[in-house]
């Protein structure tokens, strides 16, 4: 017998013809993610991944990465051994003694034969390893629903495999299924949720973060690069673009109408992050926007905002109230960080009285101030680029 992770995966399943380009995506991602602390082998069989460990003890370490990996709804340390129904029965039995030693359990065996060739049909392995279960352990007993312990048989085509334990996978698509996109990440709560919403759809992410010296601190640019690490260590890599926005937010200050401030930063950086998006093959840009939450996110601020660029924005959080924003944040372990007191740029320049109904003829009114085009070029001239990636995974 060997010890291995068997992982499961959900609407992968679904994908048809295609299937197989999004299987290869999550077994490189999954290999990836375990790195070469954890030497491994990622095998792909119908429905199923197949995690083998060189060392029985990285079993543990292996379950805990997978569940930041998008794609894995679940995966379970399983015993591996030949298609013998003793073999079977006795693997059946080392998993369920430890488990039933600190007394009585219920149980069910679950078996599933995706072999057909095997002489036993599914049933009939459930009532054979059942009986065998409850000959060795006096303190089990049957129960068909609601049980304690399900213990769960997969008859393949080379092999079975054992296993009752699971743990829960975030689910989604593997990343890197679903193309690239160039996340606008502040420093604060909500942009890191839309970032992890849209690697759970597979998308590969960049960020753009707009940093405003001296008015934002090295402090304030150190959070977001920790906010990076969290997505990092659920997606990969992140490259960070920092855009130094001091000029751009100076002029503003000083030629436009105040209660338009907002809206016209948020254009400005629309269309800086829509020219690096081109340069790095983004195909879409992803915000932290959510309908109502502030000034800047009624549908008239949006619809004016929105006017400066073509590409697709992506707004994983639009329907999300602030509560439920929050709890995401907590879950997946960014917001910690984002509640640091270092304030980005956005959050420093909110004037009094912003207005919420601006329209694309008064925004470009008030832009008729400034040198858009050269202010433009002299931001993204500037980028200063950081790859970040995780900490010590977990």
């Amino acid at each position: 017998m060997s010890h291995l992770v068997l992982v499961r995966y959900g609407e992968i399943g679904l994908k048809g013809q295609n299937r197989r380009l999004f299987e290869e995506q999550l077994a490189r991602n999954i290999h990836e993610a375990l790195g070469p602390q954890l030497p491994n082998r990622v095998r792909r069989a119908y429905g199923r991944l197949f995690v083998e460990l060189e060392r029985e003890e990285d079993v543990g370490a292996a379950l805990n990465r997978l569940r930041q990996v998008f794609g894995v709804v679940g995966a379970s340390p399983a015993l591996k051994v030949p298609l013998d129904i003793e073999a079977i029965k006795d693997a059946a039995l080392r998993l369920v003694r430890d488990k039933a030693a600190s007394g009585p359990l219920t149980f069910r065996v679950d078996a599933r034969r995706p072999n057909k060739s095997f002489p036993l049909t599914s049933q009939q392995i459930n009532e054979t390893v059942g009986t065998h279960l409850l000959r060795n352990m006096p303190n089990l007993q049957v129960q068909l629903k609601g049980s304690q312990l399900v213990v769960a048989i997969e008859v393949r085509e080379h092999a079975a495999y054992v296993y009752s334990d699971q743990v829960p996978g975030p689910g989604g698509l593997p990343v890197g299924a679903s193309s690239r996109a160039l996340l606008l990440l502040s420093g604060g709560i909500d942009s890191p949720v839309a970032g992890w919403m849209a690697l759970k759809r597979g998308i590969r992410l960049e960020a753009v973060h707009f940093h405003s010296p001296p008015f934002t601190s090295e402090r304030s640019l150190a959070k977001v690069e920790d906010l990076s690490k969290v997505l990092a260590r659920w997606g990969g890599v992140v490259r960070l673009h920092v855009v130094h926005f001091t000029e751009i937010q100076t002029e503003l200050r000083r030629r436009c109408p105040h209660d338009l401030m907002i809206t016209l930063m948020r254009r400005f950086m629309l269309r800086i992050a829509e020219s690096l998006a081109r340069q790095v093959g983004a195909l879409a840009l992803v915000t932290g926007e959510s309908v109502g939450q502030v000034a800047s996110q009624t549908l008239e601020s949006m619809a004016s905002i929105n006017a400066v660029t073509c590409m697709p924005i992506l707004r994983p959080l639009v329907g999300f109230d602030k509560q439920e924003i929050v709890a995401r944040a907590q879950e997946i372990g960014t917001y910690p960080i984002s509640i640091r007191p270092y304030e980005d740029c956005c959050t420093l320049f909110v004037p009094e009285h912003p207005a919420t109904r601006p329209t694309i003829a008064e925004a470009e009114e008030a832009e008729r101030a400034l040198d858009v085009q050269g202010l433009v070029e002299r931001a993204l001239a500037g980028i200063q680029t950081r790859v970040v990636g995780p900490e010590e995974p977990v």
